[in-house]
């Protein structure tokens, strides 16, 4: 609606009338699909497998609660499935305004393509995919269940009480008669039959069907020639939405998608550790540098940030060993990935190089020193749970040459994501 208005606005000052006309048609859109959420019912559930299991589960419990004990914890299981029926219903009105965006997109197609603002036209293009998207990360997340929530899933899947419940409670058993859902009711059990071929009226129609010579082999291989042509489909489909977990989505032309727009601050954010290390120069000790950087993905080939480091010296050789505080020092940085695993890297540094006791030495700002680097980086996924990928760092500090006494101008760092 914001964007409609800016757009009413660029009208008005060419052509009231078109405008006046653009703003109705649009208001009365608005208000058609405001009515529609009011009216909402739990009635026609968009069907989604976590959400419907849950719902079944806790349902399941507030009906049974002697079987876990639960009858003291009766209104934390009511609120629980509330909540989770809340979210149902928060999805039902986002798949209502999928659809209204749709049907959106193809009037304001036609409306501002004659009125020459195509670059408008493209701009709520992108914004209509990225909610569509957002709608499908959310439904990615709840597929990542905590282990609490799998196991609890797991123990009551194996009791028959469950089973029997949720074959007649489930959303998905509410869709289709399934067979069983009465076994006590013949008549019921019949009507859920009736009109579905048995397995022996297929495999007669097919025997019938490839009683040629050869026929069965050549059935088979057209059966294995159509698995893989859908496998391949699938798979460029899903190559061409990326992870949004959907293939409903209209990509606009030309548009390459941003799949760190979808994801909440958190999980843009990336934490690193490095460490670096200098000898001796007979000014300064032996010293190793030990960072810590919060970084923030903009997309998926850059990433700003911003960190903190702490110098601690070693002393000036083997035979003299002395632990101090040689500095600290405050990062900001710049990553954009060239192609691979390489990054250009670039960033800005002020550093506190001199040996301190306490922090007041800190306040002198006259004994920081500026440092600008450049250079390259290569990253390495890695297998394991703390850290998700090392990287290298090769920098050269352009500033270093303006420093008395002058620091090292190549450095060497290397660094972990976790």
């Amino acid at each position: 609606q914001q964007q409609e208005n800016r757009i009413y606005k660029k009208l008005q000052k060419t052509d009231s009338l078109k405008a006046k006309q653009f703003l109705e048609q649009n208001q009365a859109q608005y208000k058609k699909l405001e009515q529609g959420i009011q009216k909402l019912s739990k009635k026609g559930n968009t069907y989604i497998p976590s959400l419907d299991t849950l719902t079944s589960s806790l349902k399941f419990l507030q009906d049974n609660p002697e079987l876990l004990k639960l009858k003291d914890n009766a209104g934390q299981l009511t609120g629980a499935l509330d909540k989770v029926q809340g979210l149902q219903q928060q999805f039902n009105k986002a798949e209502l305004v999928k659809k209204f965006l749709k049907e959106k997109k193809q009037t304001l197609g036609s409306q501002l393509q004659n009125l020459g603002l195509l670059k408008e036209l493209k701009q709520l293009n992108k914004q209509v995919y990225y909610y569509q998207a957002q709608v499908n990360e959310y439904k990615e997340i709840l597929k990542d269940h905590k282990k609490i929530e799998r196991k609890a899933i797991e123990l009551l899947s194996q009791t028959k009480l469950f089973k029997d419940f949720m074959q007649k409670n489930s959303q998905l058993a509410s869709l289709f008669r399934l067979p069983g859902n009465n076994p006590t009711d013949p008549a019921a059990l019949n009507a859920s039959l009736a009109g579905l071929q048995t397995r022996a009226q297929v495999n007669n129609l097919l025997q019938q069907q490839l009683s040629a010579p050869g026929a069965m082999d050549q059935f088979r291989s057209n059966m294995q020639d159509a698995q893989s042509q859908i496998t391949n489909l699938r798979n460029r489909i899903g190559n061409q939405v990326g992870n949004t977990g959907g293939t409903d989505i209209d990509m606009p032309e030309g548009f390459k998608p941003n799949s760190q727009k979808t994801k909440t601050f958190k999980d843009r954010i990336e934490y690193n550790t490095d460490f670096q290390s200098q000898r001796s120069n007979g000014y300064f000790p032996t010293t190793s540098d030990i960072g810590l950087s919060a970084g923030y993905k903009i997309n998926d080939k850059s990433v700003i940030g911003i960190g903190a480091s702490y110098k601690i010296g070693w002393g000036q050789n083997i035979q003299n060993i002395r632990i101090t505080h040689q500095g600290i020092g405050l990062r900001s940085f710049v990553d954009w990935k060239i192609k691979g695993g390489f990054w250009l890297t670039g960033g800005y540094e002020q550093n506190y190089r001199n040996e301190f006791n306490n922090i007041a030495a800190l306040k002198d700002l006259n004994a920081w020193q500026q440092s600008g680097l450049i250079g390259l980086s290569k990253q390495i996924n890695l297998k394991s749970k703390i850290f998700k990928k090392t990287s290298v760092k090769l920098l050269w500090d352009f500033l270093s040459y303006q420093q008395v006494p002058r620091t090292q101008p190549v450095l060497f760092r290397v660094g972990y994501n976790f």
